[in-house]
């Protein structure tokens, strides 16, 4: 049986941790709140320019060298080039472990294609850095306050690998900030950008939209492709890092939680064994009075 001493040893540590695991909820706390912000401003321009673009991709469809771009191109996806957006950091439950597994299934569901990963975030990284995997591309470190300028890099080996016909289509995996409690998986195609009307657009559908463009679209379309992406996935990284903080902050509240409950029932414990050590010296004493008697 443990000694009083062992008791108190493992009570204090797990006090420690307990304080540990509430500073850690506080500093996501506090960093939530800006990411929160930086998510609610570049949501509504990342969602209306992929309606401009697929309204003007149907434009560029009568232009005379639509064949020739690779935008508009609807190729068979034997190469897909897969972004997965995970965290750089564990401590957030099941948070990493959900964007991975997703990502194997998305895998395991294109059995004939040929996957290309780019994984943004340490966690994705490692964990197929361990195996098979093709990587064109790994960018870690950069999610903590991720800028536009890091999308930016992230896209600009996309964009080339699309344009030269290198990948077929592209997909993006991550975690988009519903609230708190919630953090909903998106798996979202990139490219070739989805020539329907967005789902719930108070738009009329692009088809029965009458633009009148100074420019041709297809030459529009080549200049803003390129932004388009890096906006999203910009977004993505945005999403998955609110996303993140949200998860650490549950999870660490439920540590905390779980930390009392350790403590409590270890108090607990220890009185009982206490008690008994008390009862069994005084059962002694009172023994060898009697004897002595």
């Amino acid at each position: 049986m443990p000694s009083l001493i062992d008791f108190r040893r493992r009570i204090r540590s797990v006090k420690n941790t307990q304080q540990i695991t509430k500073a850690m909820k506080m500093v996501s706390a506090a960093k939530l709140r800006r990411a929160q912000e930086r998510v609610i401003a570049a949501r509504p321009y990342a969602a209306r320019m992929r309606e401009m673009l697929a309204n003007l991709s149907q434009a560029a469809q009568s232009d005379e060298r639509a064949s020739e771009s690779a935008w508009l191109a609807q190729r068979e996806p034997k190469n897909i080039d897969l972004v997965l957006v995970t965290s750089d950091k564990g401590l957030a439950g099941a948070f990493n472990s959900n964007l991975i597994k997703a990502s194997q299934r998305f895998i395991a569901e294109h059995p004939g294609a040929k996957i290309s990963l780019t994984l943004v975030g340490r966690k994705g990284r490692d964990f197929y850095k361990r195996r098979n995997a093709e990587i064109v591309g790994e960018y870690v470190n950069i999610l903590a306050k991720p800028t536009y300028a890091d999308a930016a890099g992230v896209a600009k080996e996309i964009i080339r690998r699309y344009r030269a016909g290198e990948t077929d289509a592209v997909y993006v995996i991550n975690n988009d900030f519903k609230s708190v409690m919630t953090q909903t998986l998106s798996v979202m195609q990139l490219l070739p950008v989805n020539l329907e009307a967005p789902a719930g657009a108070t738009a009329a559908p692009a088809a029965t939209l009458d633009y009148i463009y100074e420019q041709s679209p297809l030459d529009m379309l080549e200049q803003l492709m390129p932004r388009y992406v890096e906006v999203a996935i910009f977004r993505s990284m945005l999403e998955t890092g609110a996303a993140e903080h949200a998860a650490r902050m549950t999870a660490m509240d439920s540590a905390s939680s779980n930390a009392k409950d350790v403590i409590e029932a270890l108090t607990l414990y220890m009185n009982r064994v206490r008690q008994a050590a008390i009862t069994k010296e005084i059962i002694e004493v009172v023994s060898g009075a009697a004897a002595a008697g």
